[in-house]
């Protein structure tokens, strides 16, 4: 399963491609600035991340595009750790 979107690159401001794969239950990122450019691979996700690929997911599942609840069950808890993380970093 795939999900790509673009969004703001933090430190170029610059667009930026990004895109999330889960395969074998496992959900990895990556990235790149130029639409047909080579794909960066290894993109730690953040929270907003998290939430992008969820909206995507619960899009799909009702359209019954192949998501099942138990995808967005794992995606709502790596969403939660990431909330705990940023909640962590910003108290320190």
């Amino acid at each position: 399963m795939e999900i790509k979107w673009h969004d703001i690159d933090p430190e170029t401001g610059k667009r930026r491609y990004l895109a999330a794969e889960r395969f074998a239950g496992v959900w990895k990122f990556r990235w790149k600035l130029q639409k047909r450019g080579d794909w960066t691979r290894g993109l730690e996700p953040t929270r907003a991340m998290w939430e992008h690929v969820l909206d995507g997911l619960e899009r799909r599942y009702w359209r019954r595009e192949g998501v099942e609840e138990p995808d967005i069950d794992q995606v709502k808890k790596l969403l939660a750790e990431a909330i705990r993380k940023e909640e962590i970093q910003q108290a320190d």
